[in-house]
């Protein structure tokens, strides 16, 4: 399956947990659910122009939820961690304080 970098990268995660992989040079993306490795590290490369060393993918489950009777459940969800060469940054997470 062929998809373009846009889509391969769907959004970044923000949560305490990405924000500290940042200081060991991981960064933590949302992706498509039909992605694998060799996708998000041509994509991240591609979008960002860092360079790449290791791509972790993550299957986030679905979570059942309820509110009062009616019961649903969260879908699930696909995350990579990048993890970038020494010395590359992306710099959108760069603003954010922890």
């Amino acid at each position: 399956m062929s998809l373009h970098a846009r889509q391969v990268l769907i959004a970044p995660v923000v949560s305490e947990k990405s924000y500290s992989l940042i200081e060991d040079n991981k960064y933590s993306f949302r992706v498509h659910d039909k992605a694998h490795k060799t996708q998000v590290r041509q994509a991240v490369e591609e979008l960002f122009d860092v360079k790449v060393e290791g791509v972790n993918i993550v299957k986030v489950r679905a979570k059942p939820k309820r509110r009062g009777l009616s019961r649903g459940t969260r879908p699930g969800w696909k995350k990579a961690i990048v993890q970038l060469r020494a010395g590359d940054r992306i710099e959108i997470f760069e603003g954010a304080a922890v």
